[in-house]
């Protein structure tokens, strides 16, 4: 069947069977930071935001559903060239080794963040908590959402203090 998905702003028409996963369906438009990991809701690699404010993982969902919603993956975080502050943050603080689960984790983050913008280190602890990372010790992941959160606070414009 044919559905067309908004993804990062643009409208993306794809032929898919009605089984078809989002995270296939994402990777299947060309967006192929949206990794697969374990196709359990497990891991988290998968994870992209449904309608602005939902972290979603896209191995859970069928395509067909997202259908008439707006889907933000890695790919749609940077805006004109210059990195998202968690990006960036992930960069500064060295928040990931082999990099597989970095997209899950920023897009995790990032709902987390829209919702609680000055969380403590147990609050980001549990709300990455279904984002899995087998490289890391989680410690600099946290650090750079605790960079992202100050960065977001900043008045547009203003440096961040190192």
């Amino acid at each position: 069947m044919e559905i067309t998905l908004k993804i990062n702003g643009s409208e993306k028409k794809l032929n898919v069977e009605p089984r078809t996963l989002l995270v296939h369906a994402i990777r299947d438009a060309g967006l192929t930071g949206t990794h697969v990991g374990c196709d359990s809701s497990s891991c988290g690699v998968c994870t992209v935001v449904l309608d602005g404010k939902t972290a979603v993982k896209s191995c859970t969902m069928f395509a067909v559903m997202a259908e008439g919603h707006e889907i933000t993956t890695i790919e749609g975080m940077a805006q004109g060239g210059k990195l998202h502050p968690l990006q960036q943050a992930f960069h500064d603080q060295h928040g990931l080794q082999c990099g597989y689960c970095t997209p899950g984790m920023i897009m995790a983050a990032h709902v987390l963040l829209q919702r609680n913008p000055n969380p403590t280190e147990e609050e980001i602890r549990f709300g990455l908590s279904g984002n899995l990372c087998r490289c890391t010790g989680y410690q600099n992941i946290v650090k750079a959402v605790q960079q992202a959160a100050q960065m977001l606070q900043q008045p547009a414009g203003a440096a961040a203090d190192d």
